[in-house]
């Protein structure tokens, strides 16, 4: 499974090699990361077919993660679709309700819980 971590705090891809090492050892998932909006839509126009999931930060500079998935939504709403998951320290009302607006598929608040995170991935690949 592909994913795409969009983020623009340095920290996360180690973080998430790291909590996911095994299931990388193991090719049953893959991960690419992306420190910005535009920088996943750069890498969504060569790839978008290959990704199956897109864990998106909200709060970033220049494009907000809500931004980005109104690009993704509208841009590659042919099937299959990417399964969106936003992230975000903030677990307040108005970034949920903007995100499911959008259509986002779940909302995940920092710091991450890897365990409940790779549940959801099981859920996805079955």
């Amino acid at each position: 499974m592909k994913i795409l971590v969009v983020d623009d705090e340095a920290d996360v891809q180690p973080l998430f090699l790291q909590r996911f090492r095994k299931e990388i050892k193991s090719h049953e998932v893959e991960f690419n990361f992306a420190q910005s909006g535009e920088e996943a839509l750069e890498y969504l126009q060569e790839k978008h077919s290959e990704v199956v999931l897109i864990l998106s930060d909200i709060n970033m500079p220049g494009m907000s993660g809500i931004e980005l998935l109104g690009h993704i939504r509208h841009d590659y709403n042919m099937p299959p679709q990417p399964v969106v998951m936003m992230i975000t320290a903030y677990g307040d009302d108005e970034n949920y309700r903007q995100a499911m607006d959008k259509g986002a598929d779940d909302f995940l608040t920092k710091p991450l819980d890897f365990n409940l995170l790779k549940e959801k991935l099981k859920t996805l690949s079955e």
